[in-house]
Order: structure tokens, then sequence, then C-alpha cells
């Protein structure tokens, strides 16, 4: 071998293996921005679900009938419609954000629980009947599908309550 092949033999390794290190920083890279994104959007949520704002959605939502159609829905007084639109916007974003991976089932299912198929339920008549009058056969979709993961997790992979599986750690 010559100097000149033993010269372009070295550098081709050497592009290689600066090519190789450049590949896995990327994607090490890519990796921590993806679960920094997730830990950001996870903190959000459970902020959100830590206003004032937000537990008096909760509250007038469990202690609302929530109409069965468009119409009844349009009669109610324009603060009625205004909250139950929030609040469904939000469920809606929720599932969203689950669906897309950006937040996990595991923190809804932690942190609001039956609350969010209860409240499907209870919007359920409604939405179908707007899916059909407004021709928006989308509308609420992405909540529909966090309230039917919630509840057959609840149903058929139910988890133990957190106080009953930690350890005491000598507490």
């Amino acid at each position: 071998m010559n100097l000149q092949t033993t010269i372009a033999l070295v550098a081709n390794v050497a592009i290689a293996l600066s090519f190789i290190a450049a590949f896995t920083f990327g994607i090490a890279q890519v990796r921590a921005n993806a679960r920094d994104r997730r830990e950001r959007l996870t903190l959000e949520t459970l902020r959100l679900f830590h206003t004032r704002e937000f537990a008096q959605m909760i509250h007038f939502l469990r202690i609302t009938d929530i109409p069965n159609t468009q119409e009844e829905f349009q009669a109610l007084p324009d603060d009625a419609q205004i909250t139950l639109i929030q609040a469904a916007q939000q469920m809606e974003s929720l599932g969203m954000l689950v669906f897309e991976r950006y937040i996990y089932l595991d923190l809804i299912d932690k942190t609001l629980g039956s609350f969010v198929s209860n409240t499907w339920m209870k919007y359920k008549p409604m939405f179908l009947d707007m899916r059909q009058k407004l021709d928006d056969p989308f509308l609420g979709e992405y909540f529909q599908w966090l309230a039917e993961r919630i509840d057959d997790r609840m149903k058929n992979h139910p988890r133990k309550p957190f106080h009953l599986t930690i350890r005491r750690h000598g507490l």
C-alpha cells in the first residue's frame, strides 16, 4: 500500500467516524428535545388543572344537566353556552394532546380519571345531535376518543389507588 492510499483510507475512516458521531449526537438531541417538550406540556397541563377557572368549570359540569339537542343548547343563557363550549374545547384539546402523544394518557387518568368519561356521557347526546344537524362528523371527536380510552382503561385495566401501592419510605 502506498502513502496516498493510506492517507485516503485514513481520511475516509475519519469522515465515516465523524458522520457516525454526528448522527448519534443528533439522535440524542432529538430525543432530549422530545422529552423536554413532553415534560413542558405535562407541567402546563397540570397548571391548567389548578386554576380557579378550571375548578369552576368542573363544578358547573357536575351540577348542570347538559342539553340533549342543538336546539336545547341554543336555548340556554349565553354564559352557560360559553362554559359548555369552553369545557368541550378543553377536553378536545386534552384528547388531541394524548392522541398525538404530547402528554401521556396516564396523566389524564391520574388527574381527571372518570370525570372525563362521565362528562363525555353527559355531552354525548348533544354532540351526536349536533354532528348530524351541523353536518360536522368531527365535532368532539378527540373528546370522545379520550373518554373512551379512559373508560376502557378503568374497566379493563384498573389501577390501584396510589396510597395503596407506594412503599412508605420510612414515613
